[in-house]
């Protein structure tokens, strides 16, 4: 009697697994339609093709489930039918030419059916023609470069986009954000129902630029362009990451994007424009010391403190310390040059085209007078326009 309660308990088992698949399938119409807010099913995004990749999904999807369908159904069928309790012989024969045609024939067409919509969907993808705007992807260890290419504009906008998560939170000495890794300092800022070609590429490692709700990842290899589009048709703001293992900081190399109405997106410009204008005349300032701290500690905590630590303790051997390093205490110019060439070989790079002068200068600067270093010079955007154009 235990023997026979355990059986009865599998077999119920067993039964209401089947019945809840089965249950599953016959609800399936109504859950698939909820598409992005589905608990089971993938999301439908926010661009043009990214719903075309969720229409071609469910096609082929339904098609899987009308085969399955049949094909378990004649199983179910033949098993009960045919069963040994009622006395069902089994046939006996070598090959039957004709069934083997058809079992071919049948996939064959099936395949076929599902190849045309799916290339069409593959064309769609990689057409880039006939788009309105074009941006320049180039991914840095571990940030983003945008660099807006509108020619009808005749003007300039580029920036770096960095992950903008405080240290506190990663520490875990704060509550984390809900976006927590996923913000960042410069969003890129797009129109929406407007075909947008991105070009993309990197300046040392292979990178991702990934963002799901656009149905898009493309690699950005140095020295290669890889081109997509996209046409965002939802106003949003929209989050992804870098999806290619970069180094050290590939985690927080997060990717944001706001899109915005036409008469939106023209006033975020113009506001941009007139920001990497002055950007660009600090340059020719003459900065106070104080002022040279502030801007140095800010350039220094975007852009070098993942890899020498935000004390400048660094983690040798690979991230040398700069506290109390004879490079930051010695000569100057060697200093202003190193940050702005790097160190071919190594984890150093170039920020010669990350950084304008005043930020190289001022975070020349901030390093060589905080923590225990403090080398009583002052550097000046004037002194490294003034090296380079010498070099």
């Amino acid at each position: 009697m235990q023997v026979q309660s355990k059986g009865n308990d599998v077999t119920s088992k067993i039964l209401g697994f089947v019945t809840g698949g089965l249950l599953a399938a016959l609800s399936l119409p109504v859950w698939a339609s909820e598409g992005i807010n589905s608990r089971f099913n993938m999301p439908r995004g926010v661009s043009t093709y990214s719903a075309s990749i969720y229409d071609l999904h469910m096609l082929v999807f339904y098609i899987c489930v009308g085969i399955g369908v049949v094909v378990f159904g004649a199983m179910a069928y033949t098993i009960y039918k045919h069963r040994k309790s009622r006395g069902a012989e089994p046939a006996s024969f070598h090959e039957n030419t004709k069934l083997e045609i058809v079992w071919t024939a049948i996939p064959m067409a099936i395949l076929i059916i599902m190849a045309i919509p799916a290339t069409a969907v593959m064309i769609e993808l990689y057409d880039t023609g006939g788009s309105e705007m074009e941006i320049e992807v180039r991914g840095y260890q571990w940030r983003w470069q945008y660099k807006y290419l509108d020619e009808d504009r005749n003007q300039t906008l580029e920036f770096f986009s960095s992950m903008a998560t405080p240290r506190e939170q990663i520490e875990n000495r704060v509550v984390k954000d809900p976006n927590y890794l996923l913000e960042v300092d410069n969003p890129l800022v797009i129109p929406v129902n407007r075909k947008i070609k991105l070009l993309l590429t990197a300046n040392d490692v292979i990178h991702a630029w990934w963002v799901p709700e656009f149905g898009l990842k493309r690699d950005a290899i140095p020295g290669i362009l890889n081109d997509v589009w996209v046409e965002v048709t939802e106003p949003g703001i929209y989050r992804g990451m870098c999806a290619e293992l970069c180094g050290r900081d590939h985690a927080y190399m997060p990717i944001v994007v706001h899109a915005l109405p036409q008469d939106e997106f023209d006033a975020w410009y113009e506001e941009q424009q007139t920001a990497f204008e002055e950007r660009q005349a600090m340059a020719e300032r003459t900065f106070e010391e104080d002022e040279l701290m502030s801007l140095g500690r800010d350039v220094y905590n975007r852009f070098c403190a993942s890899c020498h630590m935000a004390n400048g303790q660094g983690i040798p051997p690979t991230f040398p310390a700069l506290d109390g390093s004879p490079v930051v205490r010695g000569d100057r110019d060697a200093h202003i040059r190193l940050v702005y060439e790097g160190v071919p070989g190594t984890a150093m790079q170039a920020f010669g085209g990350q950084l304008n002068a005043a930020e190289l200068a001022a975070v020349t600067h901030f390093q060589r007078h905080s923590w225990s270093n403090n080398v009583g010079d002052i550097t000046q955007p004037v002194d490294v326009l003034d090296l380079m154009s010498g070099q």
